[in-house]
């Protein structure tokens, strides 16, 4: 099928124009400039701020003008992953869709309905003439995937509205009502080189899941960094291990889906045959959830230089002794997870070490817990330690006005009553909200799968029924 087919017909147009823009995080020029040319040619008035995001405003629609004005707000950036047997570039590349029944994913690469199909939402709105809405700012961000720059650069006094409504959800029967935050942690040395004394092993792991590193952090999903350390550690205390490389996932908020790692050992024969018992074992505790993974373990050809047996030691045992995965599930909330870590990212390339970690909270104390608790383990391996892009979390109001009204209207146009939550993924409201905290704030959104990963998808009905939502909301917006 033609996306261009698929209804409604506005926002998948404008979801395929979007994503013919290379818009990976960090890198966002393009996408920028798309989105100021798009409020421009509609007459609106468009600004960009001093760290990128694009502002867009349009007048109520004749009769809504004593409406509270709203803000809707959508990243432009997308997790740029790949599978590693595709060819593609994220900054000169458009995406490359593909219909799979009710399901819209693309070419082996994310699709980037995180956060596109929300973008792609409020670009119809804002070019629509037939659709009730009070005054709106269309509020589109930069960067939030790695570092939520944009939110956290929105100076004070920037935004007029009342209500904003976040649409970056990815169950289309929830209303998200409050977020975690979270912190970078990243542990760094450099170690001297010397000769391998052994012989030469490789250890590849591929076929993980991934997925959201708060979202799917309680699913069990294997995580390739993990899974490394523990063959790792199966020869640490008598095959006087050298690491030469690692090279273990990727972006901090994706589980790593692989990792390769190449290393000298005393005996490969021996070394193999020890850690093929554990692999046989991990095969059989993921066999539910990884139906693709894949290790494999052999002799190896290398003629790099190796950090020394003592250095090798001292990060495969941070591997292993670090957190990963669900660190607190939350005491208020029944099934949410409080707070977490993810392994996300292990790099070993002569003799320079990166270790990557996002650590995520509602509660902003019990982040400072897990990242303190990682910083701990690391120092003691010798690393250094450094704490970054630390964000706030977004406290529930579940009595809000706006939150009432949704579910009134969910509840009256769909039959059901909507799931009102609060999740563990790092949305911006929290941000928003520390500069606009008298702002009514909830986010929501079509359903998506596999965000932040290859498998990424969109649910075409589902789409269809979050935009029907949305232009009632709008039609419906309390008076001031």
């Amino acid at each position: 099928m033609d996306i261009s087919q698929i209804e409604p017909k506005i926002v998948w147009k404008n979801f395929a124009a979007l994503n013919a823009v290379p818009r990976p995080s960090k890198k966002e020029e393009k996408v920028i400039e798309f989105i100021k040319n798009f409020g421009e040619n509609l007459g609106l008035e468009t600004m960009v701020d001093d760290v990128g995001n694009v502002i867009i405003k349009k007048p109520a629609t004749a009769g809504m003008e004593n409406r509270k004005a709203v803000i809707l707000q959508s990243h432009l950036d997308m997790v740029h992953q790949k599978n590693s047997d595709i060819q593609f570039d994220f900054e000169s590349q458009g995406i490359e869709m593909e219909v799979d029944g009710d399901w819209l994913k693309a070419k082996g690469t994310t699709l980037g309905a995180d956060n596109g199909l929300g973008v792609a939402a409020i670009m119809s709105i804002l070019e629509s003439n037939d659709i009730a809405h009070p005054d709106l700012e269309a509020l589109f961000t930069i960067d939030e995937e790695t570092g939520m720059t944009g939110a956290m650069g929105l100076k004070p006094g920037q935004l007029q509205g009342e209500i904003l409504l976040n649409l970056d959800t990815e169950e289309d029967d929830e209303i998200d009502i409050g977020c975690a935050g979270g912190v970078d942690v990243t542990a760094s040395q450099t170690y001297d080189l010397t000769e391998s004394k052994g012989q030469i092993v490789r250890i590849e792991i591929k076929g993980l899941q991934g997925g959201h590193s708060g979202m799917d952090i309680h699913k069990g999903f294997g995580n390739a960094n993990v899974i490394l350390g523990r063959l790792l550690y199966t020869g640490v205390e008598n095959q006087n291990i050298q690491l030469i490389e690692i090279d273990g996932g990727g972006l901090r908020n994706a589980i790593p889906r692989e990792a390769v790692a190449i290393l000298s050992v005393r005996n490969s024969a021996e070394f193999i045959e020890g850690a093929t018992t554990l692999k046989n074992a991990i095969l059989e505790e993921f066999a539910a959830v990884e139906k693709d993974l894949h290790v494999n373990i052999e002799t190896y050809s290398s003629t790099d230089k190796a950090i020394s047996e003592n250095d090798s030691r001292m990060i495969i045992l941070a591997l292993k002794a670090a957190h990963n995965g669900v660190f607190r599930m939350s005491p208020d909330v029944a099934d949410l997870v409080e707070s977490s870590n993810n392994i996300a990212r292990v790099e070993l390339k002569d003799g320079n070490l990166r270790i990557l970690n996002l650590s995520r909270s509602s509660v902003e104390s019990t982040k400072f817990a897990v990242a303190e608790q990682l910083k701990s383990v690391f120092e003691l391996a010798g690393m250094e330690v450094e704490f970054s892009g630390s964000y706030p979390g977004w406290k529930p109001r579940p009595g809000s006005d706006i939150v009432k009204l949704m579910e009134k209207l969910y509840e009256r146009d769909f039959g059901a009553k909507p799931h009102v939550v609060a999740c563990h993924a790092g949305l911006e409201c929290g941000i928003i909200g520390a500069n606009y905290p008298e702002m009514e704030m909830v986010s929501f959104g079509p359903t998506i799968r596999g965000a932040h990963s290859p498998d990424e998808r969109a649910n075409i009905p589902s789409a269809q029924k979050f935009w029907a939502f949305l232009k009632e909301i709008l039609k419906e917006i309390p008076k001031k």
